[in-house]
C-alpha cells in the first residue's frame, strides 16, 4: 500500500487495514475531523479534558503553552499502542515523540468505537490496522490548521511554512510561532477539505524503534494500573465466589472474621462473599476465617472428560454449519486425525480489580478495561442509574490476553460497592482469578486430506467442534447461518493454495455457567496449531522436508512464502544434521493481516522434558510503525504460546476448575524460554496485527519441532511428556494393546 499525497476526509481511512466509520457522517463514511464549534459531542469530550484552546477532532488536545495530547481510543495493556499511535500523530502533526502526552479516553462510543468490533473495543490486533489511517490523519488536519493560522497571521502562503517540534517556521521572513500561540486562532478557522500526508519515503519517527512513551512510568512506579487507585475514605475488599460454576452461596458464618483487626465488613451476593477491611491483608485474613456454605447446583459432577467426550458426540453425530466449500472431495488417499485442545486461563500479571464509589445519583468506576462502554452498561443496570450517571475512569492494564474483554468483575465489585457508603476496592486473588476466570473453549477436530500419489493435497477439510464466544459476546455479529467467522479464522482462508477445501462447524456451547472467552491469539491459535500440525503431518507421509512441502503451495502467495524462506535461512535449515533428540519445527501463517514464520529448534531428553534452543521469527506486519514495538511483541507472544503449549490446561473436576496459582497453572520460567530472534520483512502493504500472531504460530512450531526430534506426534495440548519418554517400539506397543487412537495425542496411523 502506498498512501496518497493529498487524501479527502472521506477517504483518508483507506489507508488503514481497517476502517473506523464514526457515527458523526453516518453509516460506511469515513473518519472526519470535526472543531468543537461543529460538533457538540466533540466540545464536551475537550471541556472535559480540561477546555484546551485547540480540539480539532476527538484525538488531538493542543493547550495554550503549547502542550500536545493524544486522547487513545484504544486501552494500553502492554502491547505499546500507545507507543506507536503517539508515533502516528506525531508524524504528522510536525512534532517529536517525547512532546506528546497520552491520555485515556473516555466512554465514548460515538467519538472511540470501532463499528467492526462493535464499539469501544480494545482486541483482535486491530489497534494499529484501525487507526492507521484515522491517527495520521487526525494529526494533519491539525497541523494544517495551525500553519494556516500562522500564515493567515504573516500574510505568507500556507506552503512557504514548515513545521518541526510544535513549532511553525516561515524561513524567507524568519518568523516562528509555537501551537500554544497559534491554538487559538487555528480553532476558529474552517476544516480543510484535504490534508496531506506523508510519503512512507519522508517518514521520520514511523519505522523508528523508538523507546516506549510509558517506559519511564512503569520503572519509576508513578504509572497508575487498577490495582493501583487509591482514593480518600477507600476500604479494600477480596472476595470468594462459589468454585462450583454455577453455584451459589448457602451460608456464611462470619464471626471468626469480624473478629480480626481491620476487617470491617462481610458483604453477600447471590453466589459470592466479600471481606471488607482498612487494607488487603486485613480482608484477605478475613475472607480465610470465613466459615461458608455453598449450593453447587447443576455442574456438581460435571468433569473435564465429561465435556470432551460430549464434544466429539457431537462432532460424529451433530448437523455442522458449512463454513466455507470450494470444491468436493475427490478420489485419492485420504489421510484423516483428531486434534484436540484444552481449555485455557488467561492468567494476566495484573490479578482482576475494580475500584467502585456508588453515591445515589452517580456511580463512578476505576478499572483497567478493554471495554470501557460495556462496563459502565453493565454497572448502570446493577447501580439502579443512569448510563450517563456512571464515570468510568479507565486505567493502564497489567495484561489482557482478551480476560479484560469481559465485566464480570466490574459487575460484582458494583454489587458489592453499592451496599457500603465508602469508595470500596475489590481485589481478587491469583486463586480466585484463575478458578474464575471465562476460560478459552475447548476443541475437538476431525482434520482429513486426499493426497495423490506424490503426497499432493486435492482436498481439505476440518470439521470442527466446540463452543462460540462471538454468540453469547456479541450474537448480532453471528452469521446469518450462525456461523462464527472468529471459530474457524485461517482454517477457512488458508495461506496455502488448496484446490478443494471445506470447513464445518458444529456447535456444542459449554453447560450453563460454564462461560467462554477470547483468548490471545483467537480462533488463530486453535486453526493454526491443527492446520500447521496436520501440514506437517502429510509432508512427513509424503517423506517430504516440511519447509519444501510448504513452498509448494506457497507460491501464489509471494508475502507468505517470503517470511518461510526468511525463517529457514535465518535458522539454516537443512544445513548440517542435528544431534540425537533434537528437531526443528516450522509453522506459517497469516493472521490478523499479517504473515508469520516460526521455527522452533528443540531437545527432548530420554525423561521426556522438552528444552527449546532456540527459536526464530519471521513476520510480514505491511508499514512497521514501531520496530522494537514489533520485536517485543513477537517475542512476548510467541513465548506465551509456547507456554501454553508445554503446561498450560484448565481442568474440571467436580464442576470447579482445578487449577488455582502458577504452580498448578505452570508459566514458562525464565531459564526454559528459547532465545528469540525476530526478522522483518520490510513492506509497504497496509499495516497488520501484532499482539496475537506470536502466540497463534507458537504451539504447531513446538509440536512439529518435538515430532522432528522424536518422531512422536503430538495432537493434543499441553504436551504430554510421559510420551515423549518412551522409545519407539514400547509406544507402537501401548497402541496397539490399548487399540487407543485419537484423545491423548497419539493415533495408531501416524504417531511414529
Amino acid at each position: 500500500m502506498k498512501p496518497a499525497a493529498g487524501i479527502s476526509r472521506r477517504s483518508a481511512l483507506q489507508a488503514g487495514g481497517l476502517a473506523l466509520a464514526f457515527t458523526w457522517f453516518g453509516a460506511g463514511k469515513a473518519f472526519a475531523a470535526i472543531s468543537p464549534r461543529q460538533q457538540p459531542g466533540d466540545a464536551a469530550a475537550a471541556l472535559a479534558d480540561g477546555n484546551p484552546a485547540f480540539a480539532p477532532n476527538a484525538f488531538v488536545r493542543i493547550d495554550a503553552d503549547g502542550g500536545v495530547r493524544l486522547v487513545m481510543p484504544m486501552a494500553e495493556m502492554g502491547q505499546a499502542i500507545y507507543t506507536g499511535s503517539a508515533m502516528l500523530l506525531a508524524e504528522e502533526l510536525g512534532v517529536e515523540l517525547d512532546q506528546v502526552r497520552v491520555e485515556h479516553s473516555p466512554p465514548n462510543e460515538a467519538l472511540y468505537g470501532m463499528p467492526l468490533l462493535g464499539g469501544q473495543i480494545t482486541g483482535g490486533s486491530t489497534s494499529t490496522r484501525g487507526t492507521y489511517g484515522v491517527l495520521r490523519e487526525a494529526g494533519a488536519v491539525a497541523r494544517t490548521l495551525l500553519v494556516s493560522a500562522a500564515a493567515e497571521q504573516w500574510k505568507v502562503d500556507p506552503e512557504s511554512c514548515t513545521v518541526a517540534r510544535g513549532v511553525v517556521s516561515h524561513a524567507a521572513s524568519n518568523r516562528r510561532l509555537g501551537f500554544g500561540a497559534l491554538a487559538s486562532a487555528a480553532a476558529k478557522l474552517p476544516m480543510p477539505e484535504k490534508v496531506t500526508l506523508k510519503e512512507p519515503k519522508d517518514f521520520k519517527l514511523i519505522g523508528q524503534p523508538l523507546r516506549r512513551v510509558d517506559s519511564a512510568g512503569k520503572v519509576n512506579g508513578s504509572t497508575q494500573f487498577g490495582i493501583d487507585v487509591r482514593l480518600p475514605g477507600m476500604k479494600v475488599a477480596t472476595v470468594r465466589a462459589c468454585p462450583t460454576l454455577g453455584g451459589v452461596l448457602a451460608s456464611v458464618d462470619d464471626k471468626a472474621a469480624r473478629a480480626i483487626p481491620g476487617v470491617i465488613d462481610v458483604l453477600r451476593i447471590k453466589d459470592a462473599v466479600a471481606v471488607v477491611g482498612e487494607h488487603f491483608w486485613a480482608a484477605k485474613r478475613g475472607l480465610d476465617a470465613l466459615t461458608i456454605q455453598w449450593t453447587p447446583g447443576q455442574n456438581a459432577a460435571l468433569t473435564t472428560l465429561q465435556l470432551r467426550a460430549a464434544l466429539a458426540n457431537a462432532l460424529a453425530k451433530d448437523k455442522a454449519i458449512l463454513g466455507k466449500e470450494t470444491g468436493k472431495r475427490p478420489e485419492g488417499t485420504l489421510v484423516q486425525a483428531t486434534y484436540d485442545l484444552p481449555m485455557l486461563a488467561h492468567a494476566t500479571m495484573e490479578p482482576l480489580n475494580t475500584t467502585v464509589h456508588v453515591r445515589p445519583d452517580q456511580c463512578e468506576i476505576w478499572v483497567g478495561t478493554q471495554v470501557p462502554t460495556r462496563c459502565v452498561s453493565a454497572a448502570a443496570k446493577i447501580a439502579g442509574v443512569a448510563e450517563d450517571k456512571v464515570v468510568l475512569h479507565n486505567q493502564y492494564l497489567g495484561g489482557g490476553f482478551g480476560r479484560r474483554l469481559e465485566t464480570d468483575s466490574v459487575e460484582q465489585a458494583v454489587a458489592f460497592a453499592k451496599q457500603v457508603p465508602y469508595p470500596l476496592k475489590v481485589v481478587w486473588t491469583r486463586e480466585e482469578d484463575i478458578r474464575h476466570d471465562i476460560v478459552r473453549p475447548m476443541y475437538h477436530d476431525d482434520i482429513s486430506a486426499v493426497v495423490d500419489s506424490d503426497g499432493h493435497i486435492l482436498w481439505f477439510g476440518d470439521r470442527i467442534a466446540g463452543g462460540t464466544v462471538l454468540g453469547r459476546w456479541a450474537p448480532a455479529f453471528m452469521g446469518k447461518d450462525g456461523m462464527d467467522s472468529d471459530l474457524i479464522e485461517c482454517v477457512a482462508e488458508p495461506c496455502y493454495d488448496l484446490p478443494n477445501l471445506k470447513v464445518e462447524w458444529v456447535r456444542h456451547d459449554m453447560p450453563a455457567g460454564l462461560n467462554v472467552g477470547w483468548w490471545r491469539g483467537v480462533g488463530p491459535t486453535h486453526n493454526l496449531f491443527v492446520m500447521e500440525s496436520f501440514i506437517d503431518e502429510l509432508a512427513h507421509r509424503a517423506k517430504k522436508d516440511p519447509v519444501a512441502y510448504r513452498r509448494a503451495m506457497l507460491k501464489k502467495n509471494p508475502r507468505t512464502l517470503a517470511v518461510l524462506d526468511l525463517a529457514a535461512s535465518k535458522i539454516g535449515w537443512g544445513q548440517g544434521a542435528l544431534a540425537a533428540r533434537v528437531g526443528r519445527g516450522v509453522a506459517v501463517g497469516d493472521a490478523f493481516g499479517s504473515r508469520v514464520c516460526a521455527i522452533v529448534e528443540a531437545e527432548v531428553t530420554p525423561q521426556g522434558e522438552v528444552r527449546m534452543r532456540r527459536a526464530v521469527v519471521a513476520v510480514d506486519c505491511g508499514i512497521a510503525v514501531n520496530a522494537g514495538s514489533i520485536e517485543a511483541q513477537i517475542q512476548g507472544g510467541l513465548l506465551f504460546g509456547l507456554s501454553a503449549a508445554l503446561f498450560s490446561e484448565i481442568t474440571l473436576r467436580e464442576g470447579a476448575i482445578e487449577q488455582s496459582n502458577f504452580h498448578d497453572y505452570r508459566m514458562l520460567r525464565i531459564n526454559e524460554a528459547p532465545p528469540v530472534e525476530v526478522h522483518t520483512v520490510k513492506s509497504g502493504e497496509a499495516p497488520g496485527g501484532l499482539g496475537e500472531v506470536g502466540t497463534a504460530i507458537a504451539a504447531p512450531a513446538l509440536a512439529n519441532a518435538i515430532f522432528a526430534a522424536t518422531g512422536v506426534r503430538l495432537r493434543a495440548l499441553p504436551v504430554n511428556r510421559a510420551l515423549l519418554a518412551q522409545d519407539k517400539e514400547a509406544l507402537k506397543k501401548k497402541i496397539a494393546d490399548s487399540g487407543f487412537s485419537g484423545s491423548n495425542g497419539l493415533d495408531a496411523r501416524s504417531a511414529v
